[in-house]
C-alpha cells in the first residue's frame, strides 16, 4: 500500500471493467484481478468492484482496495452515497432454495472454511422461502444480462439474515444449466462472453439498491466435465465446486455505504434491518465521497457506464484500448474527455505520473514550446 505524502490529500483511483461484456480483460474467472493489484501499488486507495476482484477460489487481499458492488458504485460516482470503511462484516449467506442437496452441502463447506481458515464471521445461514428462478438472457450484442422470478423471496430471505445481525450478503443462487453448449465453450476457451455475469448483477443489484448493505453473488453450479484445453483465463472456475470462497473474502472487508439524506440516492424499500447510515451521523474525513476521486479507468469501447458518465466531469479518464469488449461506446461518442492509453501497463505508468504531479509530455522525448494565449476576439497587438 503506498503512503500518502505528508500535506498531500490522499490519491484515489476507481477501477471498472463492466460485467458481461466479454471484456478481453475482466470478462473472465478474476482475470483482471492483475490489474487491480498493479493500479493499488500506485495509489493510495482503489475503489473497484466484484467483477474484477472475484476469481472463484482465488482472490488477492488488497488493504487500500474498497469491493464496492456495481449499483453502490453507480450511486457514489453520483455523489449520492460515500463509502465508509470498516476493520470487518459480519456476513450472512443467502442460499437458494433450488440449490439441491449435495450442492448447499459443498457451499456450506465453502462458507464453514472461510469461518475456520479466514477467520471471517459469518451469521447462521438462511434459505430462500421459494426457489429464486434464474433466467439467463443475451442481446444482439454479445452481451448477458438475466432475471429471477421471486425477487421477493430474495430480499425476504436478506432481511432475515441482516436481522439476525448480517452487514454485507452473499447470495448463492442455483444457475440454468442448459446454457448454450457453444458460448460455454468459447467462455471456457477465453475467447466468449461470461452467460452468467449479466443475471449475477441483477441479483446483487436489487439487494443493494433496496437494503443498502454490501452484496455479492456466487452462482451455484454442477461442476463441469474435464477439459484439458481450458484457457487460463477462465481456469479459476474450474477447480472446485463453489465460487463463494473470494464473495466472502471481498464482502469482509468491503466498505458500508453512507447515505446523503439531502441528495437522495435511495430508491425502493427502506430495508428497516439496513446497516447504511447517514452523513450527518458519519465523520467527512473518514467517508469517502466521489469529488475525492482523482482517476477512473475503463475499457475504451465501453463508456457509456453511469461511474464513468458521473466522475469524468472532475476526475481524470483513462481509457484502456486493448480492452475488448463486446460494447461499441467510445468516450468520444459521449462527449467525455479521455486520455486513451494502449494498455493498462500504460494506465498504470499514467496513474503513478497524475498522483505525482508530473505531466505525461514530461516522460516523453518531445516537449512542445509554450505558445502565447490571446483573447479570441482581439487582434494580436503587432499584428503577427
Amino acid at each position: 500500500m503506498t503512503q500518502a505524502v505528508s500535506g498531500r490529500r490522499p490519491y484515489t483511483a476507481v477501477l471498472v471493467v463492466p460485467t458481461g461484456i466479454g471484456a478481453a480483460v475482466g470478462g473472465y474467472a478474476g482475470d483482471a484481478l492483475p490489474v487491480a493489484r498493479a493500479i493499488a501499488s500506485v495509489v493510495d486507495t482503489l475503489i473497484t468492484h466484484p467483477n474484477v476482484m472475484n476469481g472463484a477460489q482465488l482472490y488477492w487481499p488488497l488493504p487500500n482496495a474498497f469491493y464496492v458492488e456495481g449499483y453502490g458504485l453507480d450511486q457514489f460516482a453520483a455523489g449520492r452515497w460515500g463509502l465508509r470503511p470498516v476493520h470487518r462484516n459480519r456476513i450472512g449467506l443467502v442460499l437458494d432454495a433450488a440449490i439441491e442437496d449435495d450442492l448447499r452441502w459443498r457451499h456450506l463447506q465453502a462458507a464453514d472454511a472461510a469461518r475456520a481458515t479466514l477467520g471471517l464471521d459469518l451469521t447462521d445461514y438462511v434459505v430462500t422461502d421459494a426457489p429464486l428462478g434464474v433466467e439467463l438472457r443475451s442481446a444482439e450484442s454479445g452481451a448477458t444480462w438475466g432475471t429471477i422470478q421471486r425477487p421477493d423471496s430474495l430480499l425476504r430471505a436478506a432481511e432475515r439474515a441482516i436481522a439476525a445481525g448480517a452487514e454485507a450478503i452473499a447470495v448463492v443462487a442455483r444457475f440454468p444449466e442448459d446454457t448454450d453448449a457453444e458460448a460455454l465453450q468459447d467462455y471456457r476457451q477465453g475467447q466468449g462472453v461470461d452467460p452468467l455475469a449479466g443475471a449475477e448483477a441483477v441479483i446483487s443489484h436489487l439487494v443493494v439498491r433496496t437494503l443498502r448493505v454490501p452484496c455479492a453473488h456466487a452462482p451455484a453450479l454442477s461442476p463441469l466435465p474435464l477439459d484439458t484445453s481450458i484457457s487460463p483465463k477462465s481456469a479459476a472456475e474450474e477447480i472446485g465446486y463453489t465460487f463463494l470462497p473470494c464473495v466472502l473474502a471481498g464482502l469482509s472487508r468491503a466498505p458500508q455505504f453512507v447515505v446523503d439524506p439531502g441528495l437522495g440516492g435511495f430508491e425502493g424499500n427502506s430495508g428497516g434491518g439496513s446497516s447504511a447510515t447517514s452523513s450527518s451521523a458519519t465523520s467527512s474525513s473518514v467517508t469517502l465521497w466521489a469529488d475525492q476521486v482523482d482517476a477512473i479507468v475503463v475499457p475504451a469501447s465501453a463508456c457509456g457506464g453511469s461511474a464513468l458518465l458521473s466522475l469524468s466531469r472532475r476526475s481524470l479518464a483513462i481509457a484502456v484500448e486493448a480492452n475488448l469488449t463486446a460494447l461499441m461506446v467510445s468516450p468520444e461518442a459521449l462527449g467525455i474527455s479521455a486520455v486513451r492509453v494502449g494498455s493498462y501497463l500504460e494506465a498504470v505508468g499514467l496513474l503513478a505520473a497524475h498522483r505525482a504531479g508530473v505531466h505525461p509530455q514530461a516522460l516523453t522525448a518531445q516537449m512542445p514550446r509554450l505558445k502565447e494565449l490571446y483573447p479570441t476576439s482581439d487582434v494580436h497587438p503587432l499584428g503577427r
